[in-house]
């Protein structure tokens, strides 16, 4: 006998379900501090010359974790006196955090066997409130070490970047649903997401603005890494010039490779034309490093331009928006003409515009946004202003991806619903209920040898006029030994079609065939006024079945049954017997 556990009140499991929430976020916030505290202590050990003991190396993590989630780091102790802040984040180092909160929001929103799920804003909330809750304890654990934490900045951006993955997760565990609207947002905007045809057109334009972005980073940092090579010796100046033992080392190449990100999106900002700053007195920018520099010694800083006037080198870096804009134009045409779908569902030219027009302007909040926490103060005087300016880039991000994906996403769509005669693949027929645009269905009518939409339309193909295209496969553009010349075969098509005052069959009249042997028509007359019943067939039917049997048929001649009486009335005229004195056979 086993006892029951008795049923607890709805009350009660809710209560519990939302505690769970809340201690998941306390363990994905304590398990991103944990990993950096148990690296920035090996890195601490290994260290012959540490400044402070292992209370200061923890802090030290803590203000460095708060730093991946965009807080501001101020370091008192300086040459100067005076406080400098710290507002670079290392991009990389921000994935973590992200993930564990997104992880820990996911899991306490996902229903589970035996287990109350709480509802999508209670385990928002209490995810988001247990992680921020680890959060303010390592910002107060760190106000007395070598960095301190503004105050200012821990309830934006870390409140916000912990409540963003928070709410991401909460939305990949209900199925990542594109609505509905909260009651509260305007009805117009409810309509709108109800709509099927909104919802894709929408995610035609995410999917595009995402493209955009994704090619225009990807630019900037093959951009960054080509000039990292080119002053490849430089960069090695720096590196051994900054640490002399192998644990120091180490950590600068920690550092420089959770920075790569950053690099990138300086590469993406020098591209699109308004650069990066160096300083509060220095720009660089595709035509040319202005002002004076104040760049400290670090291993990718060593990739920054030259002082002076650009070459035409630097201004190959200009290709690098423009190939964002051609990605977010064909991802856009993608969807507004397929491949596989007909002609009647291809959106319009003003959708096409509308759509693509909605996708840069997500292309440049992106990286707008990309941008702003790519940068930041290193300092009080001259480099209080270090890397891309975020108001510059983003608007320029989408005066690249509006200029040119706009013209280019219309010449797309033209290229790709062009001809049949010269197009690069076969029209697929519209389905039942598509609308009709009376151009296509009508072509298609014409082609086969219809009368199309017109009562005295021409019944000659198309092909006849135009020149006939290869049977099975459409002319491809990529396949220039593909002409419009006739073959023998449809040469003696089109004779025979204008022999006959039709259509001929398709590959060539049938005489023309090597195999082709002519027969006669079928024979008409009834079986039975045939010579079925005579000796001869009868043997010739057993023999062939005596062979087919494989031996199981007895070896005696076949007798002839007595046929019915109704073959008997057929096949002997009224008031004669059969010649053998019998009443008839029947096979």
């Amino acid at each position: 006998m086993t006892e029951h556990s008795p049923m607890l009140p709805p009350e009660r499991t809710r209560t519990l379900a939302l505690a769970s929430a809340f201690l998941r976020g306390v363990a994905a916030a304590g398990l991103g501090l944990g990993s950096l505290a148990v690296l920035v202590t090996v890195l601490w050990i290994s260290s012959p010359y540490p400044d402070s003991g292992p209370g200061g190396a923890l802090r030290a993590a803590a203000a460095v974790w708060l730093l991946a989630h965009g807080a501001e780091l101020v370091r008192p102790d300086t040459l100067s006196g005076v406080p400098a802040p710290v507002g670079v984040v290392p991009l990389l180092l921000v994935a973590g955090p992200v993930w564990l909160a997104h992880r820990a929001a996911r899991d306490a929103a996902e229903p589970e066997e035996g287990r109350r799920r709480p509802s999508q804003a209670g385990a928002f909330c209490a995810v988001t409130a247990g992680y921020l809750l680890v959060a303010a304890g390592a910002a107060a654990y760190a106000r007395d070490g070598s960095l301190r934490v503004v105050p200012d900045t821990l309830a934006f951006p870390v409140a916000l970047v912990v409540a963003g993955a928070a709410a991401a997760g909460v939305w990949t565990a209900a199925g990542r649903p594109f609505g509905p609207l909260p009651s509260w947002s305007p009805l117009v905007l409810q309509e709108a997401v109800a709509r099927t045809l909104f919802r894709d057109r929408a995610e035609a334009a995410c999917r595009a603005a995402a493209v955009g972005a994704a090619v225009l980073v990807g630019g900037g940092a093959l951009l960054a890494a080509v000039a990292l090579g080119r002053n490849a010796a430089a960069a090695q100046d720096s590196f051994l010039a900054l640490s002399g033992d192998w644990s120091g080392r180490l950590a600068v190449l920690l550092l420089a490779v959770s920075l790569v990100p950053n690099a990138a999106l300086w590469g993406a900002a020098y591209g699109l034309g308004p650069g990066f700053a160096l300083g509060t007195g220095a720009t660089a920018t595709p035509l040319g490093l202005t002002g004076t520099p104040a760049v400290p010694h670090f291993p990718l800083l060593a990739a920054a331009p030259d002082q002076g006037p650009a070459t035409p080198l630097n201004w190959a870096a200009l290709a690098v928006p423009a190939a964002a804009a051609l990605a977010l134009a064909w991802c856009v045409v993608r969807r507004a003409a397929p491949a596989d779908a007909p002609r009647a569902q291809a959106w319009s030219p003003r959708e096409t515009v509308l759509v693509t027009g909605l996708a840069a302007l997500g292309c440049g909040a992106g990286t707008a946004l990309l941008t702003a926490v790519a940068g930041g103060p290193l300092g009080s005087g001259a480099l209080a202003a270090f890397g891309p300016v975020w108001w510059l880039a983003g608007p320029a991000a989408l005066a690249w991806t509006a200029g040119i994906g706009v013209p280019a996403a219309l010449l797309l769509r033209l290229w790709r619903l062009r001809e049949r005669g010269w197009a690069w693949r076969r029209d697929a027929d519209a389905p039942e209920g598509a609308a009709d645009t009376g151009g296509a269905e009508a072509d298609e009518d014409v082609r086969k040898g219809g009368a199309g939409n017109g009562a005295d339309a021409d019944p000659v193909p198309e092909e006849a006029e135009e020149g006939p295209e290869e049977t099975g496969k459409p002319r491809r553009w990529w396949a220039p030994w593909r002409t419009d010349e006739p073959r023998e075969s449809t040469v003696q098509e089109n004779q025979a079609e204008t022999a006959a005052g039709g259509p001929a069959p398709v590959g060539g009249a049938p005489e023309d065939d090597p195999g082709f042997e002519p027969y006669d028509f079928l024979p008409t007359d009834p079986w039975h006024e045939k010579d079925w019943h005579g000796k001869e067939t009868r043997e010739a039917r057993w023999a062939s079945l005596k062979q087919g049997s494989g031996g199981l048929m007895a070896d005696f001649p076949a007798r002839v049954p007595a046929a019915p009486r109704f073959e008997e009335t057929q096949a002997t005229p009224a008031g004669e017997k059969p010649a053998d004195g019998r009443d008839g056979a029947t096979p």
